[in-house]
C-alpha cells in the first residue's frame, strides 16, 4: 500500500479518506461488499441500488466508500471489521497494520479506530511463511505484523512435506492436512488457482470442507476471473456446489468474460447443477436480478428455456421491478420475448410501453399471439398509441389481430384522422395499406386531408392526395382543403392542391374563396398562387364585397397592392355601396388610402348613408387618413353631407375629435353648417360633454367665426343643450358659453 503520514489515533473516517486509493484498487468485488453492509445494517437496503450508472470497479468502489464517510464514523468503522474482514481480508489486514503504527503514547482508543479493531478483533493476522521470528514488542505497542502477500508459484517445500496442490487434486485429505500445517490455505499456483479451486474443480467435497473449515476464500478468483464455484458448476460436481452455495458462495460473480457458474453449468449441460442454482436462488427472498435476468439481458433463449425448464420464477422483479420479459422486449430481443412469453410471462403496462418504444412489429405481434387478458377497448387504445407515436409496425401487427382500422375515440378520431392531424406520414401510410377510410370525417366535418393541410404536413397531404383522397371535399362551413391552406397560410399546400386540380374559386357557405380567405388575413405568398390559377380578383361574397375590400379593411397594403397589380377594381361596391376605400378610411390606414387614391378610386363616392370615405375617417378620429382624402381633392368635398346632413366636422365635433377641429376648419369647413336637426358643429359636441372640442370651435378666429346664439329644430342654442345634461363635463361647458356670451364674467 501506498506509504502515506501517519495520524496520531486516527478515527475510522480519516483512514477511509486517506487511504481511500488503495482501497479502491483493493476491492475486488463491490457488489459482495455492499451485500455485506446492508446484511450488517450499516447501509440501509435501498442503497442496494448504489451501483446502477457506473460501469467500472473503480466507479463502482469510490461511490460506495463516499457513502460511507457520509454515513458518519460508526459505518466507517463497521466497514473496516467486520465487512472488509469478511469480502477483502487481505486488505483488511493490511489497513489493520497501518493504523497499528499510530503514536505508542495514545490513552483513549476506545472511539478511534485502533481501539475499535483491537476490541473487536481478536484474531492474529496470518503467519508469514518463512519469515524471520518478529521481534517482541512492548505492552504498550499496537503493532500487528504485516499480510503475507499471494505468490504467482507455490513456494518451494522440502521432501518431507507434501505439496497441497496435488493433494487438494487427489483429494487427499490427509496430504492436505499436514501440508496446511506450514501453507498457506490462500496461497495460488502458476495459473492463478487457489487449492479451493481445484478440490472444487475435482469434485473432492471432503477436501472442500476442509479448506473451508481453514478460512478458504470464496472470492478468490483464479487467471480466468472464476470462483471455485465457477470451477464446481463447471465441471457438474452437485455435492461440492451445494456446499459451497451453502457457506454463501455468490453465485451470480462474473468471471472475465461476464459469465456466472450457471452460464458455464448450462454450456456444458449440467442439468442438476443448474436445477440446485435455481432452487437456491428461490430461497433468497428479496428484489435482485435473478438468472432469467441475465438470460434476457443476453438473448440467451436457450438458458432461459433451460431455466424455465428447471424451475426459475417466471415472474421475478428485480430491484427495479423489472421482470424477465421487461428487459427482453427493451432491449428488442425476438428469440427470448417468444421464450418468455410462450411460457406464460405476465404481460402488463409496462410491458405494452417497452414494446411501444420498441417499434418492432415483431415483439408486439408476439405480445399480441401469447398475452392474456388483453381487451378489445385495451387493443383499440393501443392502436391510437401507436398512431400518436407514427409506430408504423406496431400499427400493423394490431390490425392484422383484428383492431378496427376505423375505430373511432372518445373524440370522434379514427386513426387516420389522429395521424393527419399529428402529421404522421408513416403511421397513415400504413393505415391506408390496410383500408383506412380516407374520406372518414371528425364532427366538424373535418377530412385527413384538410386537417393535413391546416396542420402543413405537406408529405402526407401529397399521400392522401396520391391515395384519391377528395380534393375539393366540403369541410366546416363548406371550405375546401385549398380554403384551410388559404386561412393558415400554407403556399407550399395551396400549391400542391392547385396543381392537382383543385377548384380556385371555390365558395364557402359565404361565398368565400380562397382569396377573399388570403387577402382578408394578409397571406401574400398563397394569393399569388391562386392568382396565377385564375382566381377571380373580383369575386364577391355574399355580402358583394370583393377580395380587395377585404384587404383594405384589414390594412393590408402588401395585398391591396397585389391586387390592383392584378386588375382589381378600387371602385367596386358591395351591398351597401361601400367602396375599399370607404373600409380603408373606416380603419384607418391612410398606407391603403393612398395606395387606392393612386389607383384611383373616387374619393368623394357616397355609401347608401350617403358617407363619403371621409365621413367615416373624421367620424373614427383618423389625422393622417383625413388629411389623405383631403389632399387627393383639394379640400372639395370637405363640406360633403350625408343623408342627415351632416358634414364631416358635424362627425368629428359629436365624437369629440378635438385634433381634427383645427384641421378641417383650416381645409375650409363650414364652423356653422346645419344638418337636418338643424344642429350645428357646436351644438354637437356641446351635446357630446366635449369640453375640448367645444373649446377648439369658440376659439376659432380665422374667418367665420361659431356662432352662439344658434337655434336648432327644437330652439334650443349651445348653451341650452349644454344645460340640459347634469354631468360636470356639461356643466363646464356651459360655464364656458357664458363667458364667451357675456353672460358671466
Amino acid at each position: 500500500m501506498n506509504s502515506i503520514s501517519l495520524l496520531t489515533n486516527p478515527y475510522a473516517i480519516e483512514v477511509l479518506q486517506s487511504k481511500k486509493k488503495d482501497l479502491v484498487e483493493g476491492i475486488g468485488d463491490t457488489e459482495r461488499l455492499l451485500n455485506f453492509l446492508i446484511d450488517h445494517g450499516v447501509l440501509p437496503p435501498e442503497k442496494r441500488l448504489l451501483l446502477s450508472g457506473y460501469r467500472s470497479r473503480h466507479e463502482r468502489n469510490s461511490r460506495v466508500l463516499d457513502t460511507l464517510v457520509s454515513q458518519g464514523e460508526r459505518a466507517c468503522r463497521l466497514f473496516f471489521y467486520p465487512c472488509l474482514k469478511l469480502v477483502e481480508p487481505a486488505l483488511y489486514y493490511a489497513i489493520r497494520d497501518h493504523v497499528s503504527q499510530v503514536n505508542e503514547s495514545v490513552r483513549d482508543a476506545r472511539r478511534q479506530l485502533v481501539g475499535y479493531l483491537l476490541e473487536k478483533d481478536k484474531e492474529p493476522p496470518p503467519k508469514l511463511e518463512a519469515s524471520p521470528p518478529q521481534k517482541k514488542r512492548s505492552k504498550s505497542s499496537i503493532q500487528s505484523p504485516p499480510v503475507k502477500r499471494a505468490v504467482k508459484e507455490p513456494p518451494a517445500v522440502s521432501h518431507q512435506s507434501a505439496n497441497p496442490f496435488d493433494a487438494a487434486a487427489a483429494g487427499d485429505l490427509a496430504s492436505l492436512e499436514k501440508a496446511l500445517q506450514d501453507r498457506d490455505v490462500h496461497a495460488t499456483n502458476s495459473s492463478g488457482e487457489t487449492l479451493l479451486h481445484i478440490a472444487a474443480a475435482r469434485g473432492h467435497l471432503a477436501a472442500v470442507q476442509l479448506l473451508l473449515s481453514r478460512g478458504a476464500r470464496l472470492d478468490a478468483r483464479d487467471g480466468q476471473g472464476r470462483t471455485a464455484l465457477h470451477r464446481a458448476a463447471e465441471s457438474g460436481n452437485e455435492p461440492v456446489v451445494r456446499a459451497l452455495l451453502a457457506v454463501g458462495a455468490d453465485m451470480y460473480a462474473l468471471d472475465k468474460e461476464s459469465k456466472t457458474p450457471l452460464h458455464l453449468a448450462a454450456h456444458k449441460k449440467h442439468l442438476g447443477v443448474i436445477k440446485t442454482m435455481v432452487k437456491e436462488e428461490g430461497k433468497r427472498p428479496g428484489r435482485r436480478k435473478a438468472f432469467l435476468h441475465l438470460a434476457a439481458l443476453r438473448d440467451d433463449s436457450s438458458l432461459a428455456q433451460l431455466l424455465l425448464k428447471q424451475g426459475a420464477m417466471l415472474d421475478t422483479e428485480d430491484e427495479k421491478r423489472q421482470t424477465a420479459l421487461l428487459l427482453a422486449i427493451a432491449a428488442g430481443f425476438e428469440r427470448t420475448t417468444k421464450v418468455l412469453l410462450e411460457a406464460g410471462a405476465r404481460v402488463d403496462d409496462r410491458i405494452v410501453d417497452a414494446a411501444f418504444n420498441t417499434n418492432s412489429q415483431a415483439i408486439f405481434g408476439l405480445i399480441l399471439r401469447h398475452a392474456k387478458g388483453l381487451s378489445p377497448d385495451a387493443m383499440q387504445s393501443a392502436l391510437f398509441k401507436a398512431v400518436q407515436g407514427n409506430l408504423q409496425g406496431i400499427i400493423g401487427a394490431l390490425i392484422d389481430r383484428g383492431v378496427d382500422v376505423n375505430a373511432r375515440n372518445n373524440m370522434q378520431y379514427t386513426p387516420l384522422l389522429l395521424a393527419a392531424e399529428l402529421g404522421n406520414a408513416e403511421a397513415a401510410r400504413t393505415l391506408i395499406s390496410k383500408k383506412a377510410g380516407i374520406e372518414e370525417k371528425l364532427p366538424s366535418l373535418l377530412t385527413p386531408l384538410h386537417l393535413a393541410v391546416q396542420g402543413g404536413h405537406i408529405s402526407l397531404a401529397a399521400l392522401l392526395l396520391e391515395k384519391g383522397a377528395g380534393i375539393d371535399a366540403l369541410g366546416p362551413g363548406d371550405q375546401t382543403p385549398l380554403h384551410m391552406a388559404a386561412f393558415h397560410n400554407r403556399p407550399q399546400l395551396a400549391e400542391l392542391l392547385l396543381k392537382m386540380g383543385a377548384k380556385v374559386d371555390a365558395l364557402t357557405k359565404e361565398a368565400l374563396t380562397p382569396l377573399h380567405i388570403a387577402s382578408q388575413r394578409g397571406h401574400t405568398s398563397v394569393a399569388q398562387h391562386l392568382i396565377a390559377a385564375k382566381a377571380n380578383v373580383n369575386a364577391k361574397d355574399k355580402h358583394s364585397s370583393c377580395p380587395l375590400h377585404l384587404a383594405a379593411s384589414g390594412g393590408q397594403s402588401a395585398m391591396v397592392q397585389l391586387l390592383l397589380k392584378n386588375q382589381a377594381d378600387p371602385n367596386a361596391v358591395n351591398k351597401e355601396k361601400k367602396m375599399p376605400l370607404h373600409m380603408a378610411a373606416t380603419a384607418g390606414h391612410p398606407e391603403v388610402v393612398s395606395l387606392l387614391l393612386t389607383s384611383k378610386a373616387r374619393p368623394g363616392a357616397k355609401d347608401m348613408d350617403g358617407c363619403t370615405p371621409l365621413h367615416y375617417a373624421t367620424s373614427k378620429g383618423h389625422v393622417a387618413a383625413t388629411t389623405a382624402l383631403l389632399n387627393a381633392t383639394q379640400n372639395k368635398n370637405v363640406d360633403e353631407r350625408n343623408v342627415w346632413r351632416r358634414t364631416a366636422l358635424h362627425l368629428a365635433a359629436e365624437h369629440g375629435h378635438e385634433g381634427l377641429i383645427d384641421l378641417l376648419l383650416e381645409r375650409g369647413a363650414a364652423i356653422n353648417s346645419l344638418d337636418n336637426n338643424k344642429d350645428t358643429p357646436l351644438h354637437c359636441a356641446s351635446r357630446g360633454g366635449h369640453y375640448s372640442t367645444v373649446q377648439r370651435l369658440v376659439s376659432w378666429t380665422r374667418g367665420e367665426k361659431a356662432n352662439l346664439q344658434a337655434t336648432n329644430s327644437v330652439k334650443k342654442t349651445p348653451l341650452q343643450v349644454a344645460e340640459s345634461e347634469k354631468t360636470t363635463s356639461h356643466q363646464n361647458i356651459a360655464s364656458l358659453l357664458k363667458k364667451k356670451m357675456f353672460l358671466t364674467k
